[in-house]
């Protein structure tokens, strides 16, 4: 009969030099475990105030299945460090227990033979020795320690390692992704990969996490929603590289828009995904959708499962795909992220958790791990790169777009692109915010070019008063436009729209009509705008006579609805900030506004 295999609370104990590493290297470290989904105990999370410090790290240590040692500069003038080395290789000679060497600033030579800083620590130590010790057999008892740590350091050094000075050139990134690969290696688990550079991540996790672990017995259904390019899917990734093993069978499914739009027999492609997974490789041959539902519903009903749907957009993909909640097991939970918030219906039990964008602090951090590989720009960039982030609309997609092409470039390339992104939005990033527009139908999507060209930052009663009588049913336009996280409406009821959302709505009509400056002005005939607003009568959306206006001694007027986000279009483009002024009613402002626009000025640089 066998042994069990022993059940661990970690995978990895982490052992540093705190005054060293901790608020650095480790700390990067430690935060590429974690989001690897590797449980790690580190001192200063897992040990709590009032414990006893020694015993519980050599509790932590009896509790890990890996040691990952990081070797640094002063790691061997911490007595504290020495001790914890003794107790790791005591653990490994007695039941075997993985030990993994990481040389941060030192050498395996500095190590095995004490010398460079390993020398000058012993030194140390021999003297704090003589100090302290009034007895023969104290001094000797001292000595004899020492000369335990120094066979354990000895030991150590002499063990399968990794070396920052030998491995990726020296990139401290690109090194704890290699340790995260080896630790995975030894731990015999696969999990999903997620982007070097996180930041602000552990905060979105949380709330996913907590409910991940609940004790309920019901099937839980949660969504991730938010724009593209927020990190919807590393979010996911995350919270499942953490909890997935919790789980009796799990399965991520990547990218199932795409392939259910691309691949041949998409719902089949993807059940035989979930199967697989769930039943841990198990091969079985399914032939059509029917079909797979029925085997599907076998798999799942009898174990707790964790599954999620990686880039939904309709519901009927899951029933497609999975039936019904009432064929999961208790406590299973599934896991969809979505650009529509509404993609569940309103009766549907399920928890929301929306992906807010970065703030300009995270950004700013975000952005200078790709440009700088720090979290903050160099000095001489600071300006250039706070300027960058407005670009980027808090999107990590955007910053790491543009960080990474902007990395290592002087100061005019950096000027010259993003002059170039004040006229031409990112391509890659426009692609994905794309998807969002493209989902939604006909009617939708000319409803979104009007807003993003004339109503944002204006009334939301003010918008559907003018809409409304033009056919264009703004009330469910406008909520299908909020679902998808196009547009929100704030606390004073304005419509708001991001400000790469809005770039993409005058980028799809510039794309469309690249020789047309008119073309605004001509889609407005053609969806009904104009002809409302000729034969409306005078008064506002209030319902009021609209007041007089104050001209300019040009006869020119401010233009409807400039964003008022952070980089409002009126202000790049003056000229856009005006209209031809035709009289104060109503009609007479939307006509010069949607069929008068002056070609040879203003239009044209909005819409090249």
């Amino acid at each position: 009969m066998t042994n069990p295999q022993p059940r661990y609370s970690f995978h990895v104990f982490l052992s540093f030099r705190g005054e060293d590493t901790r608020k650095n290297f480790t700390d990067h470290l430690y935060t590429a475990l974690i989001n690897a989904g590797i449980r790690t105990f580190r001192d200063d999370d897992e040990i709590r105030r009032g414990e006893n410090i020694e015993s519980e790290l050599q509790k932590g240590i009896r509790e890990s299945k890996i040691s990952l040692i990081v070797f640094s500069k002063d790691y061997a003038s911490s007595r504290w460090c020495l001790d914890e080395l003794l107790n790791i290789l005591d653990r490994r000679k007695k039941e075997g227990h993985t030990v993994l060497p990481v040389f941060y600033t030192v050498s395996p030579e500095d190590v095995e033979n004490q010398t460079g800083s390993f020398a000058e620590a012993f030194v140390n130590h021999e003297k704090r020795g003589n100090a302290q010790t009034e007895t023969g057999d104290k001094r000797r008892e001292w000595m004899e320690k020492m000369e335990k740590w120094r066979v354990a350091l000895k030991e150590v050094a002499g063990l399968e390692g990794m070396c920052l000075a030998k491995e990726a050139d020296g990139h401290e990134a690109k090194f704890i992704q290699k340790i995260i690969k080896e630790i995975l290696k030894r731990l015999n688990r696969t999990v999903l990969s997620v982007p070097s550079y996180t930041v602000g991540l552990e905060s979105r996790v949380k709330d996913i996490n907590s409910w991940l672990q609940d004790e309920s017995s019901e099937v839980g259904i949660g969504v991730i929603c938010g724009l593209g390019g927020v990190g919807k899917t590393t979010v996911a990734k995350v919270a499942y590289n953490s909890n997935y093993d919790r789980f009796e069978g799990s399965c991520f499914l990547a990218n199932v828009r795409e392939i259910l739009e691309k691949h041949p027999n998409g719902q089949v492609y993807l059940q035989k995904q979930i199967f697989e997974s769930i039943l841990k490789g198990r091969k079985e041959k399914i032939y059509n959708a029917d079909e797979g539902i029925v085997k599907i519903k076998d798999a799942i009903g009898n174990k707790k499962v964790f599954i999620v749907f990686d880039d939904v957009d309709q519901l009927d993909v899951l029933d497609s795909l999975i039936g019904t909640r009432d064929w999961f097991y208790p406590r299973s939970k599934i896991l969809i992220t979505t650009r529509c918030e509404k993609l569940l219906k309103a009766h549907e039990r399920h928890m929301l958790f929306k992906i807010k964008e970065l703030g300009d602090d995270e950004s700013l951090k975000l952005f200078s791990w790709y440009a700088f590989a720090q979290d903050h720009p160099l000095e001489e960039f600071e300006e250039l790169s706070t300027e960058a982030i407005q670009h980027c609309g808090g999107l990590p997609l955007a910053l790491y777009d543009l960080g990474s092409f902007l990395s290592r470039r002087d100061m005019e390339i950096w000027r010259s692109k993003l002059q170039k992104l004040e006229a031409i939005p990112h391509s890659k990033v426009q692609k994905n915010l794309e998807i969002s527009y493209k989902s939604l139908d006909d009617h939708d999507q000319r409803l979104f070019l009007l807003i993003a060209s004339f109503f944002v930052g204006k009334d939301r009663d003010y918008v559907i008063k003018i809409l409304e009588n033009c056919d264009l049913h703004p009330m469910v336009g406008i909520q299908n436009l909020i679902d998808r996280s196009l547009i929100s409406i704030d606390d004073e009821n304005k419509v708001m729209m991001p400000p790469l959302i809005q770039d993409m709505g005058k980028e799809i009509i510039r794309r469309e009509s690249p020789d047309d400056p008119e073309r605004l002005c001509n889609l407005s005939n053609q969806w009904g705008l104009s002809n409302y607003l000729t034969e409306n009568n005078e008064s506002d959306a209030d319902g009021g006579d609209l007041p007089s206006a104050h001209l300019p001694e040009d006869g020119l007027v401010p233009a409807v609805g400039p964003n008022v986000a952070k980089r409002p279009y009126y202000q790049d483009f003056p000229e856009i900030a005006i209209l031809p002024y035709l009289g104060h009613s109503l009609k007479r402002r939307f006509v010069g506004l949607l069929s008068t626009f002056p070609i040879s000025g203003g239009f044209k640089r909005f819409f090249p």
